[in-house]
């Protein structure tokens, strides 16, 4: 099969409609239903049924998809990676994050992106909530693993990486303590204790909202700067905060308890960088990360 044929088989495998195969692939929806047919001829056989309300894959379509996705994808990378390579990626690649997940994370990318790019290493450094932005503006740090929503005029972030759901951090004698789960509602009983200040207020409102859903008011209570004084702070009873299911593994605490949050969002995370300083290093460690994504999700 020609590479065109292939994209044509893939793609239209996605969409299961002439028309719109044809709006990706940028060719008239002839030019994809002749190329579909020449396929089938080599293979002696329909990939797919065609009906006037609906297009599906066969038995065999849908087995050649399985066998030939994979490939093209590796195809795929290959060429990118080597694209990457011919520009020279080598030196050190400089990436901040917040919390010990963060790091254990970036430090398994980094060992495939060096073996991919033997002449470039990543090197690693701790954030604290209240200077990650600015550390990536002053070019201490080519990229930051990020947290969604990143809404900064001046800041660019790739495909979501991790998502992990949300946990309530509360004193250990604390009523909640003794629940299996919370809501969002039961925060309008407690102090939320509040990030620091430099961090992008709608960030903070996603993630930490004043009001519950049904618009009751969530009582503030003190600001920290880092984790660890958000702990401490927790543990000594002057509020709770909203963390995510890493929490517990890396900061266990006899004073503080981590229950689920039941209808809170997701925390996202994915690696952004300065919108004017996108480099070839950074370029190729955000592929490689989306690379080791999809690899473990197969």
């Amino acid at each position: 099969m020609e590479r065109h044929e292939i994209e044509a088989f893939l793609t239209l495998s996605e969409e299961l409609h002439f028309g719109r195969t044809a709006e990706r692939l940028r060719v008239s929806t002839a030019h994809v239903s002749k190329t579909i047919k020449a396929i089938e001829r080599q293979v002696g056989v329909a990939l797919f049924e065609r009906t006037s309300r609906k297009v599906a894959l066969t038995a065999v379509g849908v087995r050649l998809r399985a066998e030939l996705h994979p490939a093209y994808e590796q195809v795929q990378r290959s060429m990118r990676n080597a694209k990457l390579a011919g520009r020279g990626i080598a030196g050190t690649v400089q990436v901040g994050y917040f919390g010990s997940a963060g790091g254990r994370y970036l430090l398994e990318v980094g060992e495939i992106f060096h073996v991919r790019y033997p002449e470039c290493e990543v090197r690693i450094m701790e954030m604290q909530l209240s200077d990650g932005a600015n550390r990536l503006r002053s070019g201490e740090v080519e990229a930051l693993l990020c947290c969604f929503p990143m809404c900064e005029p001046d800041m660019a972030i790739g495909p979501p990486l991790i998502s992990e759901d949300k946990m309530l951090a509360v004193p250990s004698d604390h009523e909640f303590a003794r629940r299996r789960a919370v809501s969002l509602e039961d925060l309008a009983d407690v102090a939320m204790i509040q990030n620091p200040p430099e961090l992008p207020a709608d960030f903070d409102d996603f993630h930490h909202p004043k009001r519950t859903p049904s618009g009751r008011h969530i009582p503030p209570g003190p600001t920290a700067a880092t984790f660890q004084e958000i702990l401490a702070l927790v543990g000594a009873g002057r509020g709770v905060y909203l963390t995510t299911t890493q929490a517990p593994l890396f900061y266990l605490r006899p004073d503080v308890v981590f229950v689920p949050v039941t209808d809170a969002p997701p925390l996202q995370f994915g690696l952004g960088w300065m919108t004017a300083g996108l480099t070839r290093r950074v370029e190729a460690l955000v592929q490689v990360a989306v690379d080791a994504g999809n690899r473990s999700r197969a």
